[in-house]
């Protein structure tokens, strides 16, 4: 094998394998930067690459474009597919909805020409746009957040008091590695035991001191800038908690208004473009795009956004966002 042909595979090696660093990327982050007018350049050009080379029979550019013709297609299919272009569509197809009726409701409302009036002048008002029409300022995106296991630590209290009660030495991180039925078999989680819990929580005083979940009040803060943050709570599965729970966010989260603490117990009611929760049972009827936060009861459980802290709730939402902005200025 002479040089030219050692140079000639080198090169092709290196062509080819530096589309798999993207291909991490794509699913790490959705390959929002990538164009699929970009995309399909490539592929094109690859797959000539590849006819030239079978027409010529060379074996180095045959392999290397057919490879990188394959990762292409790959990285396309795997940009389609991931779950935040599928998030940033829905937030924009909200957003797109949401001004629709309002513009409709706005049509509704304006006073109808008086006939009298010279058909020329009714035609010129129709035609002005009033200048919120021409230049509209997009919206912010408005995001639902639960509070137990999402920015408070409830389940954290309730583990300890478990283990100070039962002398056990259980651990969010074997909850979450051997699943709830097998860390509370029959033995440790009696009806005796599931009394004394249902109890501790209707204690009026269980919620009001519970420990932030790391990162949540710093990532809350940094996001109220840009975006309608709600605390929704299904607090009406414990009544006794709402004044707890007031008083708490009240505390840590002064930042949010109290207007938009929603202690409810359907959360399919809200009307947000995001839901940050724990439980999925609250994403079946929601109309916005649900994103579980990783809790030890979860862990098992599909999703199609998942955070697993609140550095990827924040990713999220910012890639959201920007397509969000893109779909309002493009319009």
């Amino acid at each position: 094998m002479g040089i030219a042909v050692w140079i000639g595979s080198l090169a092709a090696l290196c062509t080819t394998l530096s589309f798999v660093p993207q291909i991490f990327k794509i699913k790490k982050q959705g390959g929002a930067d990538l164009s699929f007018g970009m995309l399909f350049i490539y592929l094109s050009g690859c797959l000539l690459w590849l006819a030239y080379g079978l027409m010529i029979g060379a074996p180095a550019i045959i392999w290397a474009n057919a490879v990188t013709s394959v990762l292409v297609i790959v990285g396309t299919f795997m940009k389609v597919t991931h779950p935040n272009r599928r998030a940033a569509l829905a937030a924009a197809d909200s957003s797109a909805s949401n001004e629709v009726n309002a513009a409709a409701a706005a049509a509704a409302s304006a006073p109808v020409s008086s006939p009298a009036a010279p058909r020329e002048l009714r035609v010129a008002a129709t035609n002005v746009a009033p200048q919120s029409a021409i230049a509209p300022t997009p919206r912010k995106l408005r995001i639902a957040v639960d509070m137990d296991e999402v920015i408070a630590d409830a389940f954290g209290k309730t583990l300890r008091a478990y283990n100070a009660r039962t002398g056990s030495n259980i651990t969010k991180e074997q909850i979450a590695r051997e699943g709830l039925d097998t860390v509370f078999g029959a033995d440790g989680w009696t009806p005796e035991m599931k009394a004394v819990f249902q109890d501790m929580h209707h204690d009026r005083t269980f919620f009001a001191d519970l420990e932030l979940m790391e990162g949540g009040q710093e990532a809350l803060r940094e996001l109220s800038a840009d975006f309608e943050i709600f605390i929704a709570s299904a607090a009406m599965d414990v009544p006794s908690s709402f004044d707890a729970k007031y008083q708490w966010l009240k505390q840590y989260f002064p930042f949010i208004p109290s207007s938009h603490y929603v202690f409810c117990g359907d959360k399919s009611i809200l009307n947000a473009d995001f839901l940050v929760d724990d439980r999925p049972r609250h994403f079946e009827h929601f109309i916005g795009a649900g994103i579980l936060f990783t809790a030890p009861h979860n862990v098992g459980r599909p999703a199609a956004l998942r955070a697993d802290n609140w550095g990827d709730v924040t990713r999220i939402l910012r890639e959201a966002q920007a397509a969000h902005l893109a779909a309002a200025s493009a319009r």
